[in-house]
């Protein structure tokens, strides 16, 4: 008895500190994964990855946030431990998809996406609207704002087959150093979607003004992170939709939030103390 009550208290106690997985299948039968950590009943924080990524690199704010919020990080189809489906590698299902997962979640809920998962938000706000969000974080992806992104020349080099090519992409990723153990778990999590539905996600067929229509519709509060060829672009947010929070990494990669974690952490802290909850 005294065992089982020990047991009890300590199960208690390590609960919040350890993810737990759910499945679900979305509305055309597709099984989606997401992972929760942190207290039950706290406010939600819901991670969308980009292109192709995993849940589970925003592993530094779930550490950081799980303490206070309830975090969950999901799996778009067909990446992470979400199943590899037939189809439905376009905005509409996406988003779709995430509307499914929040309909699962109690309360509103801020919704923070990253690259591909800005996007993919988006779609899910031009289907739905906002009424389940409590406030948006964009991080690192146009929104449709002017003016369009800038890239620099290209510079074609080696012919490289596919696997090598999103080794080198997940390599880019970043400015500070990682691991080779991280940089290859995280490749070959992102291998698992087939090259073609890959490269369907990379043509969503969607006018950049649609973006900025649908952020623009929003009324909840948003945090827009970017690097600084989309500086100006968040400029021009700010003053299209006052109160809009932003800021510019100068010196992280595409993952900033994994480049500069601590930054980032205590930006977005302060945003959902502030300015949500």
């Amino acid at each position: 008895m005294r065992f089982l009550l020990l047991l009890v208290v300590f199960c208690g106690l390590a609960g919040p500190g350890r993810a737990r997985d759910y499945y679900f299948n979305a509305s055309d039968g597709t099984r989606l994964h997401y992972s929760e950590v942190g207290p039950k009943g706290a406010p939600i924080i819901v991670f969308v990855p980009g292109w192709t990524m995993p849940g589970w690199i925003f592993a530094p704010q779930a550490k950081y946030f799980s303490k206070k919020y309830q975090v969950v990080e999901f799996d778009p189809r067909g990446q992470g431990r979400s199943q590899v489906s037939a189809g439905g590698y376009d905005p509409v299902r996406r988003g779709e998809d995430i509307g499914e997962l929040l309909n699962r979640l109690p309360g509103r809920v801020v919704v923070a996406g990253w690259s591909l998962g800005v996007l993919d938000t988006l779609a899910y706000i031009h289907q739905d609207g906002d009424a389940k969000l409590a406030g948006l974080v964009l991080i690192d992806n146009s929104v449709g704002e002017n003016p369009p992104p800038v890239w620099g020349p290209y510079h074609p080099g080696p012919v490289l087959n596919h696997d090598a090519k999103m080794y080198q992409f997940v390599c880019g990723m970043f400015e500070t150093r990682q691991s080779p153990a991280y940089l290859d778990r995280l490749t070959q999590t992102c291998l698992r979607l087939p090259e073609a539905d890959a490269q369907a996600l990379l043509r969503y067929p969607v006018p950049r003004e649609q973006w900025k229509a649908d952020l623009l519709s929003t009324r909840v509060p948003v945090l827009y992170v970017v690097r600084p060829h989309l500086a100006a672009q968040a400029e021009n947010l700010q003053r299209d939709r006052p109160h809009t929070h932003i800021a510019v990494f100068h010196n992280a990669g595409h993952a900033l939030f994994v480049d500069e974690a601590p930054r980032f952490n205590a930006l977005m802290g302060h945003f959902l103390k502030n300015s949500v909850w």
